[in-house]
């Protein structure tokens, strides 16, 4: 397919689609590629946002912002890539309206959110509650190995088998950071709140 000639890019695979948005930076392509996904994004952006307006705004926002990280980053699976990065804008979305005092639905803060969604990934009950201030502090502690996986793992809702393709740890090892990680974190939070 000649690069000016869009004709069939409805029926490129998203893969496809990717690469020629690296190659020509044409954003009618990205907007097709987006476009698939759109209902995607927009769900993930209601369930932090909790209303219809500030979730087309970010919606539109994310759309901006792919426009040059789509061009940075080796995406292999564009789908499970974009959903990571509509729930990291909307962290840190979040994030920067509860410092600037903005107020937000409190449960969007919960450590329970982050983890408890993922609860098919484990084996256990995780006993950690409490509020993102605290919580990123205590991340802060960790030791970096730990720190790494437990983010992949919870916040970017990666399985441990992603986590080890995207870390180079063994998944093993992996298992042992996040296990230590959770640990490390109850007992700060725990320690913290007394």
């Amino acid at each position: 397919m000649a690069e000016n000639n869009f004709k069939d890019i409805g029926s490129r695979s998203d893969q496809e689609l990717v690469d020629l948005y690296k190659r020509s930076s044409d954003l009618k392509i990205l907007a097709a590629l987006f476009q698939r996904y759109t209902p995607l994004v927009f769900g993930v952006c209601l369930k932090y946002f909790k209303n219809k307006e500030d979730s087309k705004d970010a919606l539109m926002q994310i759309f901006e912002v792919l426009i040059e990280s789509l061009k940075k980053h080796e995406v292999r699976n564009f789908k499970s890539w974009l959903h990571v990065s509509t729930r990291n804008y909307c962290l840190m979305e979040l994030r920067k309206r509860k410092r600037s005092g903005i107020v937000a639905d409190q449960k969007s803060f919960s450590i329970e959110n982050m983890e408890f969604s993922l609860s098919e990934h484990h084996s256990e009950e995780d006993p950690i509650s409490g509020d993102l201030t605290l919580l990123k502090n205590c991340m802060d502690e960790l030791p970096e190995k730990q720190k790494t996986c437990m983010q992949m793992f919870y916040i970017q809702e990666q399985s441990y088998k992603e986590v080890s393709v995207n870390s180079g740890f063994e998944i093993k090892e992996v298992k042992s950071y996040i296990q230590n990680g959770k640990r490390n974190l109850k007992n700060c939070i725990e320690k913290n709140r007394e």
